[in-house]
């Protein structure tokens, strides 16, 4: 593995341009101006959401559809719509034939509504002013175990779990199918709404085997989504020590905010990690944000430093990470992930494993709809070095490795060949 000054030498211009293409693409979500909304004067859902799209959407040509044709054909459908999450759906369908990431309509029904205001909220006065009879306390919560599912024909199976929530710690484990909560169909938010601190069963089948169900208590908390990935990276910090190897190995939840990524240096270069003999870096599932600085920790330079005591201990630490380190993504590594992923390939900083990455790589930003339902919008496209476009595209692994979900039972084969890829880089 070339060493770090090595690539840095070679990269020196291209890592420049890099940057700069990318403070100007991600972060325009925070430069273009405060949090829109739309009025509530607006007569319709439908109505709210086109109208914000046709004047915010990146693309005037909006990929070459006719957009006003398109409010006619799904105007039918959504009058039709009986419940909250079936005009939703049908609005969806209407937002996906833009084929463009960074384009949905999120309902409070869902965990990402609140996940996407976390990472905004504390940003924007006007986003806390509109929202401030719907958090009272400031807060942007939601009441949940800490788990994301994903529907596999037609059942419920859990596809990763928050290191240190609720579900991680009741035992529950990925590939779990849920069979209900509490007796009555899973629902991602209001299974666990007004239960927090208050036990819950689970029923759950954990193999194919359909006579292989139990129940698990598990007990709700009540989410902050400004910190929860903040304390989740925290929580997944583990040293595996094998044959006297050490390996770090952390989960990047979240990009979206510097306290991610300060969680992410103090645990690499002073906390749990910093004598690890090589790295693993998780960037599967969560969310995107802003990569301006994500890789300095792996490609810029600097002096160590040693600190003597007076008893003769010393210490000493590099403003960066120059072991072995291997990253993993999969499908839900989305927008910076991804930019980071492309950057390791292209620095040859290490190996990238897992499954291709989401190809969602444009500027979003949110606006509020008069129902309080939360539509996100690619209001600018990105470049990498002016020239590479990973939107609907990606990033294809080094080393791929599939990870079926379904009754998993919590094995990890990704995770597995990381470790595996990061102990041979020591040797």
């Amino acid at each position: 593995m070339k060493t770090v000054i090595q690539k840095l030498k070679r990269h020196k211009s291209y890592l420049l341009s890099f940057l700069i293409t990318l403070g100007m693409g991600l972060v325009l979500w925070l430069s273009q101006g405060t949090m829109s909304s739309v009025s509530s004067a607006q007569p319709s859902l439908l109505d709210a959401v086109w109208s914000t799209v046709n004047e915010n959407f990146y693309d005037p040509k909006f990929n070459s559809l006719d957009w006003a044709a398109l409010k006619s054909q799904y105007q039918p459908q959504v009058a039709k719509a009986s419940s909250r999450a079936e005009k939703a759906e049908v609005i969806n369908e209407m937002l996906d034939q833009l084929q463009t990431s960074h384009t949905h309509l999120f309902t409070v029904d869902e965990p990402a509504y609140y996940q996407v205001l976390g990472i905004f909220y504390p940003r924007i006065k006007e986003l806390r002013t509109q929202l401030k009879s719907t958090f009272p306390e400031g807060k942007v919560q939601y009441e949940g175990i800490g788990i994301v599912t994903q529907a596999i024909q037609g059942k419920t199976f859990i596809k990763t779990i928050f290191e240190g929530s609720p579900a991680a710690k009741a035992g529950l484990k990925v590939g779990d199918q849920i069979l209900n909560v509490a007796g009555q169909p899973f629902q991602a938010i209001q299974s666990f709404k007004g239960k927090a601190d208050q036990p819950i069963k689970v029923r759950i089948q954990r193999t194919a085997d359909p006579n292989d169900q139990q129940t698990i208590t598990v007990t709700p908390k009540r989410f902050d989504c400004t910190q929860m990935f903040v304390e989740a990276i925290a929580n997944s910090v583990q040293v595996i020590e094998t044959d006297g190897q050490r390996i770090g190995y952390i989960h990047v939840w979240s990009l979206a905010g510097d306290s991610h990524q300060q969680e992410l240096e103090d645990e690499v270069i002073y906390g749990r990690l910093k004598n690890a003999d090589a790295l693993v870096l998780d960037l599967r599932d969560g969310w995107g944000g802003d990569p301006m600085t994500a890789l300095h920790l792996f490609t810029s330079r600097g002096p160590s430093l040693t600190s003597i005591r007076r008893n003769g201990a010393t210490s000493t630490y590099q403003g960066q990470w120059n072991k072995p380190v291997v990253m993993l993504v999969n499908e839900g590594s989305r927008s910076a992930k991804e930019i980071l992923a492309y950057g390791f390939q292209q620095y040859d900083i290490g190996p990238v494993v897992g499954s291709s990455t989401a190809g969602a790589v444009v500027a979003g930003r949110p606006y509020l709809m008069p129902d309080q339902s939360l539509l996100y919008v690619a209001v600018s496209d990105v470049y990498i070095d002016k020239t590479a476009r990973l939107e609907g595209v990606g990033v294809t692994p080094d080393v791929v490795v599939p990870f079926p979900i379904p009754y998993a039972q919590g094995q990890d084969p990704q995770k597995e060949r990381a470790i595996a890829m990061a102990r041979q880089a020591i040797q």
